[in-house]
């Protein structure tokens, strides 16, 4: 199963639209153990991504998500424009020249998105990040790649496990970013970051699966 570059095009318009919808849910959590901003400056970023796609079919995924990529570093502040920023022109380099992903497609894209992160980030799974969440998400999605499961079960099993991954975070002490300050206080906090990766990776899931 392969999906057309429109298509993704949609799937980022929703990821914005989704974002936008649990921003004060975002900036909550983050409002716990961070700045507070994290929900109203994702959506600012995503809806400045949204302007900036409305003229693209998706006919060079490449630049597509460099485009995103770009739009995100310049408009989400804090640590998160660089690190969503890096993470999609990382995959860029993956869909360059490409019109369709399949699969295998999206699996390069989060493995080059996953280590731009963990390279900009300085970070490693279990100190309570995003890192959390897509890891999980990402070995699983190869684990069960090969079991002859469909696509969109695929992505459910690795959705659940990135979920598993983001409940994890309530349990971790924040050692990066504003919420290292906190210590073991940050415990019991679930991060923001991943949560907001969460939503992404779902925000697929669900469209895959309506489609």
């Amino acid at each position: 199963m392969s999906i057309k570059g429109y298509e993704v095009i949609n799937i980022l318009n929703k990821i914005a639209d989704v974002i936008n919808e649990n921003k004060l849910h975002l900036t909550e959590l983050d409002a716990a153990i961070g700045d507070g901003d994290h929900g109203l400056n994702m959506s600012k970023g995503f809806e400045a991504v949204k302007e900036k796609l409305k003229d693209d079919n998706g006919d060079d995924l490449g630049n597509t998500f460099k485009k995103v990529g770009m739009t995100l570093v310049s408009t989400v502040g804090g640590a998160a424009g660089p690190l969503y920023g890096t993470a999609f022109m990382k995959g860029a380099s993956v869909l360059n020249g490409k019109s369709e992903i399949d699969l295998d497609d999206y699996i390069q894209v989060l493995k080059a998105s996953l280590d731009g992160i963990k390279m900009r980030g300085k970070a490693e799974l279990g100190e309570k990040t995003m890192i959390d969440c897509l890891e999980p998400y990402l070995n699983e999605l190869i684990k069960v790649k090969s079991s002859g499961l469909d696509v969109a079960e695929c992505l459910n099993k690795a959705k659940e496990a990135a979920f598993k991954g983001l409940e994890k975070t309530k349990e971790i002490k924040a050692t990066k970013g504003r919420a290292s300050y906190l210590g073991d206080r940050s415990i019991g906090h679930q991060d923001a970051g991943a949560t907001s990766t969460y939503l992404m990776l779902k925000t697929v899931y669900t469209y895959i699966k309506g489609e």
